[in-house]
């Protein structure tokens, strides 16, 4: 159905034409899904918009051919280009937040695509929204359709990309990272979704991931892509099985699981290189831990290794030794009778305000009642869906939400109500890593001045030379090169970005980080890079770790302490392994059967939880849990569960007792 034929793609840059995609091939027929992988700046997303002939005003195709059912779509003329664009293709892209338009609603923008592709108007065509918004699992669509984005959270503006994408009933979907943003109950929702339609309408599929079990689940071929080149292509059973390129191989040693627990993850060294200095032979020599002379002259031509299955690679060896840099990593001893932080109760409330007087009417329930502890060089993952206050209770253990009730004492100093000065002072000690790095970097500053802001604040560095040299040593702790310190964040990649967010935090030496989601945008090289960054960070210094997360790879390879949220309260808590491999309620349960694996075996049932979180402004009677429960009670209706001892160190909130 798609046919891509040595595609070439540049971006022009001070009167120069730099290849990012440089001829690549590849064919996707009816029903199938072809993934495409590799690092942030492999050209994956340049590669999408180049198919749809939406790159931005520096982009240039260079050479090649796209046809979509033996149509050219480089020939033709903008005007028909628009009738395929959004009608027989479409795209979800990677950022919902910066594709959706914020001054029109929901349903106009839905509206657009129905009018224009399907020939929908009035009743017929808020009929069909509504059945759209319903199918990507959104919950009141008559009231969401008129909504602006601005009033959705993040991963429902991602269901309303979905939607808007799938209301033309496109032919060829091609996904950039259409989960990234998703907890794993709704990621698994969308995947379903996307595979039913897939199997329904013989829509073919070009599915831009970095998340391997996400692939393992979906994909019918794989690509690996590296620095602008195709560098393995193989069916799901080869590729899983038997990946034989030297970069796809330390993509899977990269992957945090419970096996690797107390191991360092392999990482891959170096970065993916610049558009204005590839390297002559193969791309990938450089970071190669199987690189020869030949490597460094000559590009490798492909290979064929097994049925369907193609390299590029001049090294033929099997899969590769686990390396010397994977070593164990010794458990610090920690004595749990002392908590670093310690809170208690913690409630922060918003007001709802109505009226000409804005009275308030309501509260919005952001957090309820929340008690936590974390010792000195320990890990606690605080996990849950979107909305059901975990980064809020980042935010307010910072004080930077004021908290409406409860206490938050660190190294036993009450912080709550604490003056300002003092507060100024206390926060030397803990730091918090946000969850969107581009919206949390000054986009006015270096990304040395970002990273130096801190350290001067607080007088950590007498002179100049100190700083730098300092801040030469926090970007190669993060793996960025010294001269990221002289650009601006726009520069940068997301999966960059965060490197920099991770760096300003650790540059006032903190010993407690709160780290909202800060893998989530990161390949699986540089996420390696990061936890084992973090890991010996805790290993050296103590440094205690708040972790909030909806990536259970993450959680089973780093955490010590889990503790898992439902509407503003804790509901379990526990060791790691005890809420990970004995989960007690049934939301927790559900979270770790929609957890996607990346190998072939090992795919669970995932358990469907009906309807989305509740609001925290009007949360339901009893369980806040029953509507959604698969083994409600009538008296999970009437009452909130107390706290029940399963173990000395695992607790659960729930009325059912799981066998």
């Amino acid at each position: 159905m798609l046919q891509v034929e040595n595609l070439r793609l540049g971006f022009m840059a001070n009167g120069q034409t730099f290849a990012a995609v440089d001829g690549i091939s590849f064919a996707i027929a009816k029903g199938e899904t072809f993934a495409l992988l590799g690092e942030s700046g492999c050209g994956k997303s340049a590669t999408a918009q180049g198919i749809m002939r939406l790159l931005p005003a520096a982009g240039r195709i260079l050479d090649g051919s796209i046809r979509l059912d033996g149509e050219a779509l480089l020939t033709l003329p903008e005007a028909d280009m628009r009738a395929y664009r959004g009608g027989r293709m479409a795209m979800i892209f990677q950022e919902p937040a910066t594709s959706l338009n914020p001054v029109l609603t929901v349903g106009r923008q839905i509206g657009e695509v129905l009018e224009r592709h399907r020939q929908l108007v009035g009743q017929a065509a808020t009929g069909r929204m509504l059945e759209l918004l319903r199918l990507v699992g959104i919950a009141d669509p008559e009231r969401r359709l008129g909504e602006y984005p601005f009033q959705l959270s993040g991963g429902m503006k991602q269901r309303v990309m979905i939607a808007i994408a799938l209301a033309g009933e496109p032919e060829l979907l091609i996904a950039d990272e259409p989960t990234t943003a998703l907890d794993v109950t709704v990621q698994a929702q969308i995947l379903d979704l996307l595979a039913g339609l897939q199997a329904e309408r013989g829509m073919g599929m070009l599915l831009i991931t970095h998340d391997l079990g996400v692939v393992a689940r979906m994909a019918h071929r794989i690509g690996v892509m590296y620095a602008g080149e195709l560098v393995e292509v193989a069916s799901r059973q080869e590729f899983f099985i038997r990946p034989r390129h030297p970069y796809t191989q330390a993509l899977f040693a990269a992957l945090p699981e419970v096996s690797r627990r107390g191991l360092r993850l392999t990482t891959i060294p170096g970065q993916v290189p610049v558009l204005s200095a590839m390297p002559a032979g193969c791309r990938f020599a450089d970071r190669c831990a199987h690189v020869m002379a030949q490597c460094r002259s000559e590009s490798p031509a492909w290979r064929a290794v097994g049925e369907g299955h193609v390299v590029r690679c001049h090294w033929t060896g099997e899969a590769a030794e686990a390396g010397p840099a994977r070593h164990a990593v010794s458990e610090l001893e920690i004595e749990p009778a002392r908590p670093f932080l310690e809170v208690d109760a913690l409630k922060v409330h918003f007001p709802i305000r109505r009226g000409l007087l804005q009275r308030t009417v309501g509260h919005v329930r952001a957090v309820d009642g929340v008690s936590l502890a974390i010792s000195a060089g320990r890990t606690l993952a605080l996990v849950g869906e979107s909305g059901c206050g975990k980064t809020t209770v980042g935010k307010a253990l910072l004080q930077l939400i004021q908290p409406t009730a409860g206490s938050v004492k660190l190294a036993n100093r009450e912080l709550v109500g604490m003056k300002p000065k003092r507060l100024r002072a206390a926060r030397r000690h803990m730091q918090m890593v946000f969850q969107d790095p581009f919206a949390s970097l000054n986009p006015r500053m270096r990304v040395g001045e970002i990273i130096a802001e801190g350290m001067a604040a607080l007088a950590l560095t007498a002179d100049r030379a100190t700083q730098a040299e300092a801040l030469s040593a926090l970007l190669s702790q993060v793996g960025l090169p010294d001269e990221a310190a002289g650009r601006y964040p726009h520069e940068f990649s997301g999966g960059q970005r965060q490197r920099i967010a991770i760096a300003r935090a650790l540059a006032v030496q903190p010993e407690l980080l709160i780290c909202d989601e800060p893998t989530s945008a990161l390949d699986v090289s540089v996420q390696a890079q990061i936890l084992n960054l973090l890991k010996k960070l805790q290993e050296e210094l103590g440094v205690a770790y708040l972790f909030i997360t909806h990536n259970f790879a993450v959680v089973e390879y780093l955490a010590h302490d889990v503790a898992v949220m439902y509407l503003g309260r804790i509901v379990e808590r526990g060791r790691a392994e005890e809420v990970l491999r004995s989960p007690r309620h049934p939301y927790t349960q559900a979270l770790l059967s929609a957890v996607p694996v990346p190998r072939l075996d090992g795919q669970s049932a995932v358990v469907r939880l009906p309807g989305e979180t509740p609001s925290p402004a009007n949360p339901p009677s009893g369980c806040h849990f029953h509507p959604r429960c698969p083994h409600v009670m009538a008296v999970c209706r009437e009452s909130y569960p107390e706290s029940s001892d399963v173990s000395a160190t695992h607790t659960v909130n729930c009325h059912w007792r799981a066998v």
